[in-house]
């Protein structure tokens, strides 16, 4: 069994962060907004180097949508930031007419999504916004799993020609994946071979994933890890060849089972090779106040309700 070590604890939106700087010094095309939030985004360094291609919107999300829509059309690639919850569910009437109906390039970069925003609470936290963006027609929807990766996917997306959702978070989590990678769109990555359960996982779950795989392991049980970071387009053909093997999956994610991950591969199988299946995301509720890691333990978002989930579903078979 693969083992991965965590390099050190970082904080996934310092990633995006470190892509938008990149970004400023290799494509003079990319500009970013921001709606009052330069320090929670981490747009700090791409302001000061680049003060003529970045916008401080202020506390106007709609606007600030609106704008980037309209920066598109004379050849600029714009990268919007604020929370998660302001990034989507604010505005999705602006980001429904005029960057998807419309096919703008924009790239919407969201920062402290699902439950591990912590504190500030249900207001703050959205647990609905994969549903909502991957059901727009042309969106493109990644998630990422870690600093390095999210780092990638920043600069590769600069590169695509649609609309992109960019979804990552706030707390310092395991930074694993490789440094000097190649973020594909769409392409799933296997990260360990198993052959009697699937877990299928992404963004800050996919680092749960593999710890429950080593729990299963000590327990005789392989366990198979894939990190699913783009959820539109689906990488199917790899959900579909692993069940094949394994004949189980779990889906796994920082979000509400209904509209999020689990839901796509759930068509994808039913559609394909019906399959016994397990949800792990938060149950068509709302968040609350609270640290990170109280709240991924009361709604059943580790590597602990991963491993209750996987031995269920591997019951079913």
């Amino acid at each position: 069994m693969k083992k991965y070590i965590d390099t050190g604890k970082k904080d996934t939106r310092s990633g995006f962060g470190a892509g938008l700087t990149e970004l400023g010094k290799t494509n003079e095309n990319v500009v970013a907004l921001c709606a009052d939030l330069i320090g929670s985004l981490k747009m700090d360094d791409f302001k000061k180097n680049h003060p003529e291609r970045f916008f401080q919107i202020g506390i106007a999300e709609a606007n600030m949508i609106g704008i980037a829509a309209g920066m598109t059309i004379g050849g600029k690639i714009p990268f919007t930031g604020t929370f998660a919850n302001f990034s989507t569910g604010r505005v999705y009437d602006q980001i429904r007419q005029s960057v998807a109906y419309s096919n703008k390039n924009v790239k919407i970069c969201a920062s402290h999504a699902g439950l591990t925003l912590g504190e500030d609470g249900a207001t703050h936290q959205i647990l609905e916004d994969i549903g909502l963006m991957k059901m727009l027609p042309g969106m493109t929807v990644i998630n990422t799993c870690d600093y390095n990766q999210t780092k990638a996917a920043t600069i590769a997306i600069a590169d695509f020609e649609d609309p992109v959702y960019l979804r990552f978070g706030r707390p310092k989590v395991a930074n694993f994946t490789s440094e000097n990678q190649t973020f594909e769109i769409g392409k799933a990555i296997k990260l360990q071979e198993g052959t009697d359960v699937t877990i299928v996982a992404t963004g800050h779950l996919v680092w749960e994933a593999l710890l429950a795989a080593e729990t299963l392991n000590e327990q005789g049980i392989s366990a198979e890890v894939i990190n699913i970071h783009t959820i539109k387009p689906l990488d199917s053909e790899a959900i579909i060849n692993s069940v094949a093997k394994t004949k189980c999956v779990v889906t796994a994610e920082e979000h509400n089972v209904l509209g999020g991950l689990g839901e796509s591969i759930a068509r994808v199988l039913s559609e394909n090779q019906p399959t016994p299946q397990e949800f792990v995301g938060t149950k068509d509720t709302f968040g609350e106040s609270g640290t990170p890691e109280q709240l991924m333990e009361k709604y059943g978002l580790n590597a602990n309700a991963i491993v209750k989930a996987a031995l269920k579903v591997i019951s079913r078979k």
